[in-house]
This record gives C-alpha cells, structure tokens and sequence, in this order.
C-alpha cells in the first residue's frame, strides 16, 4: 500500500511539473540565467576525467548537460527529469548544439529512480543537482539515491537555494513567496544533512554560501575533496559581490 502510495504521489508531481512547463520551457533558459546563480561555478567544479559518465538529476532543459558536453567531448552525459516536456527540450537542445551523441536523458523520478540500470551503466563518475533538490518533495531521498548512483571515487555535487540568512527579512519573504510560484522551496537543513549523510558513507563535503546565503554550493567526494573539485578557497564573505558580477552564466 505504500509503495502504491509513493507512485500516485510521483504521477501527481510530474503531472505538475509538466503543467507549470508545458509553455515556460521554450523561455525557460532565457529568464532563469537571472536568479539561478552559480550553475557555472558548479560546472567548473566538476573536474572531469577523461571517459568519465556524468549524470545530472533533474536535467531540465539540458542547459548543463550541453555545456558540460561541449567543454568536456571526453566524457558521456546523462540526465533525467520527472517531467517529460522539459525532456523535449532537452533533446533538442542537445541535437541542436552537436553533442546529441553523447547526451541522454530519460523521464525519471528523482526519489527512486535508478539511472544506472536504465542507462545499463555500474555508476557515474559525477552527479549533479542544479537548483533540482528544491522541487523534489522528499529531497533527502533523493540525494541519498544519488549517492548510491556515484562510482567509487566519485563526487557529488548540488547549488541550490541558500536560507538568505544575509538578506533583509522582507526581501527574503518576497523571494520565498515568488519561488512558491513555481513550486520552489529553499531546503532548510540541506547543508547539515549532506554533510551529515556524507560523513556517514566515509566522504567529506566542502561547502559555500553564496550572495548572502542566496545559494549554496556542496561537493562531496573522497576525502579530502580534490582541489580542482573545491566550491571555493575563499571566504564567502568577501567574494558575494564579486559572485553577483561574475557568475550571471
């Protein structure tokens, strides 16, 4: 009966999602380059090994995966999403940009879903979530299968929204109400059960906070976390401005 329940809730959820971007998809890309900072910071940090297969949880339109595919024509690309409209996105863009070949994406629920048996792969070399942890409803879960997806030695790694604690309350209620819009919620606690979960499975997590807490950037691998893997040397809070500058992708 659970297990029943669980499905009814995920076809409840990708209906949604599908709904809310039937028609934003084709925009998508163009208004989100405004608020969902470091994305790029997060792609620099993934170092990736030549023949190594990345895979990305909740892949939208493919954005990362085509940017990753393009810097990096060694490795393979994966990706899933719950909602097969933004897929079609995805595919296109990818055939568009030339990297169609080696980027694959599939409709798959992020709590549940085992990439590795339906790209029949043994795991992934690097995992990602891109402002995706914040729309799963059981988000904890889905980590933790992500973690189960990685190759030995492999590394995780997620920038999503922060709890704001730097910014005006007023300012972070507005942001709180305009993200419920869309079916977005700042994860409390992400940074803590990371690095918890990480501790417990023998890894270790370096963290960032970004532009006053607005977001957070998270690797996890072995430890200690590869330099070229590392968010960041520097203090947070001397780099928020020069982030805001640098990092609109």
């Amino acid at each position: 009966m659970k297990q029943h329940s669980q499905t009814l809730v995920a076809t409840r959820h990708a209906r949604t999602m599908d709904d809310v971007y039937r028609y934003q998809r084709y925009i998508y890309d163009l208004t989100r380059k405004y608020y969902l900072f470091g994305r790029d910071t997060l792609l620099n940090t993934l170092d990736i090994p030549d023949g190594a297969r990345v895979l990305e949880i909740g892949c939208g339109t493919g954005r990362n995966l085509v940017v990753a595919a393009r810097a990096n024509p060694q490795a393979l690309f994966y990706g899933f999403d719950i909602s097969s409209q933004m897929l079609k996105t995805a595919s296109a863009k990818a055939a568009k940009a030339g990297v169609g070949e080696r980027v694959f994406t599939v409709a798959g629920d992020a709590e549940n879903f085992d990439a590795r048996r339906a790209f029949q792969l043994a795991g992934f070399e690097r995992v990602l979530f891109s402002y995706s942890l914040s729309m799963v409803p059981d988000w904890q879960r889905a980590f933790t299968n992500a973690l189960d997806q990685l190759t030995p030695g492999g590394s995780a790694h997620i920038v999503d929204f922060g709890d704001m604690e730097r910014w005006p309350g007023f300012a972070r209620t507005l942001m709180l109400k305009w993200l419920a819009r869309f079916h977005v919620e700042p994860r409390a606690g992400m940074t803590d059960f990371v690095e918890t979960l990480a501790k417990q499975r023998g890894l270790s997590a370096s963290t960032r906070r970004l532009a006053g807490g607005y977001a957070v950037l998270i690797v996890v691998s072995d430890d200690p976390v590869p330099a070229g893997q590392k968010p960041s040397d520097k203090s947070a809070d001397g780099d928020d401005v020069t982030f805001l500058h640098k990092m609109i992708p």
